[in-house]
């Protein structure tokens, strides 16, 4: 299936510091999106570390015959130790850590990767579905039905990771496959795009603008008019036939 794509980063209205970072394949074989975080510096250097790190990996061994999760598992340690070794190089830097979200179209299969709390939603006709699973304390307080995903939306911990990168006791990296057809949009993104947009209007202006850069522009713009609290970054994915 022929894959076409956009993306865009933003600041936002608060923050004086871009801490997001994205990368996108040309060829349309993979996508990132990693939100950082400790300081200023520490948060933007730790996103472009691993955005870099898993890029390169992927690169290095795309036409190896490890399969495909065991591919993306690798590219996910490679990044944890490269912030890790940032760390140790420059000790200013040592709270840093960031989230990741990798979408991998690969030997005709879909997958999704994911360490903290950047996303991958599917859109198919009108339904919005969360792909990914969230590593925070609020999603596993949900999954346990102590709280409704209502409470979770504005609970106070629901920034606090239980897992990202740049971390020694890194133990899960959440890595499936994704069922994928013709006339879906993919969408991963940064929290601060989640934050402010309830997922009625993400689908609303996925499904309604067929241009991947108007719908990543559009989905920015709708997230700083609501107060653009956070840096915003969005990566629109349109799944098509073949041509």
């Amino acid at each position: 299936m022929k894959r076409y794509f956009a993306g865009l980063t933003d600041t936002g209205k608060v923050r004086t510091v871009n801490q997001d970072a994205y990368y996108i394949d040309q060829e349309g074989r993979f996508f990132i999106v990693a939100d950082g975080m400790g300081g200023h510096a520490g948060g933007q250097e730790a996103s472009q570390i691993a955005t870099k790190t898993i890029t390169e990996h992927l690169n290095a061994h795309w036409d190896s015959s490890d399969p495909s999760q065991v591919l993306l598992k690798e590219a996910f340690i490679a990044a944890n130790r490269a912030i890790l070794d940032d760390q140790i190089s420059h000790p200013e830097r040592s709270d840093m850590g960031t989230t990741a979200v990798v979408a991998l179209f690969r030997d005709g299969q879909s997958w999704c990767a994911n360490v903290g709390d950047s996303r991958l939603y599917r859109l198919r006709g009108h339904t919005l579905t969360q792909i990914s699973e969230d590593q925070t304390w609020v999603a596993q307080a949900v999954k346990r039905k102590a709280i409704s995903p209502d409470d979770a939306r504005v609970h106070p911990w629901r920034h606090v990771l239980s897992q990202c990168l740049g971390r020694e006791d890194l133990s899960q990296i959440d890595i499936f496959p994704m069922e994928i057809q013709a006339g879906d949009r993919l969408l991963l993104c940064s929290d601060g795009l989640t934050e402010e947009l309830p997922d009625s209007i993400i689908a609303n202006q996925l499904k309604s603008i067929r241009a991947c850069e108007a719908a990543t522009q559009a989905l920015v713009d709708a997230a700083i008019d609501r107060e653009g609290k956070d840096n915003i970054t969005v990566i629109v994915v349109l799944i098509n036939e073949d041509d």
